[in-house]
């Protein structure tokens, strides 16, 4: 096995071990002694947890899901630097994996959320300017469909060499889009569902 091919193996596992912490679950557990995934949309997430048990725990899931989206890109770029591969970002590897984490967690039954806060995080340390964009966008879907576009521009408009990482944005905001599909046919539906009480089973 080559060098690349090892960091990239790396950079992989660490993305997806990491990827995998889900916060909403664990922060429910601790607050609620319960499974955030029994209640309301069964989503392991920020948007769930702020229906169900409040913004104190929310908050402590959007700085989990947020930071281990940046803590994956980080270490994975750090594996690269250290063995010595440069042809290419491996921060790319280890967001794109953290992500799958995220929405199927090794701890946790395979069962996550829908990646939002993680994407942002991976976003943030792969690139600044798209990370903006996608703020500013101020929807998750939208914010989808735009990443691998405004990647490439800003990478164009740069002269840097865009197809790569074009490739893995188009990669990552298919799957938000993706694992928003439930919330679509909601919205087009009009049963989105509101912040209010706590939902049984």
């Amino acid at each position: 096995m080559g060098m690349p091919v090892l960091a990239a193996v790396l950079a992989a596992v660490q993305g997806y071990l990491l990827g995998s912490i889900s916060f909403a679950v664990i922060v429910s557990r601790i607050m609620a002694k319960d499974d955030i995934r029994k209640y309301g949309s069964g989503n392991a997430g920020m948007t769930n947890m702020l229906r169900v048990y409040g913004i104190k725990a929310a908050v402590w899931v959007l700085l989990g899901d947020f930071s281990k989206g940046i803590g994956a890109v980080f270490f994975a770029r750090l594996l690269f630097q250290q063995m010595g591969v440069s042809f290419m970002d491996g921060g790319y590897i280890g967001g794109l994996f953290a992500l799958l984490g995220h929405l199927f967690p090794l701890y946790f039954g395979f069962r996550g959320g829908k990646g939002v806060l993680t994407s942002c995080g991976i976003m943030l340390l792969l690139n600044p300017t798209v990370f903006l964009v996608r703020i500013v966008s101020l929807a998750s879907i939208l914010g989808g469909v735009l990443y691998p576009i405004v990647t490439y521009a800003v990478l164009a408009s740069q002269g840097s060499p865009a197809l790569f990482d074009t490739f893995f944005a188009a990669l990552l905001g298919l799957i938000v889009i993706i694992m928003h599909r439930e919330n679509i046919r909601r919205l087009l539906a009009g049963t989105e569902n509101r912040f209010g009480v706590k939902k049984e089973k």
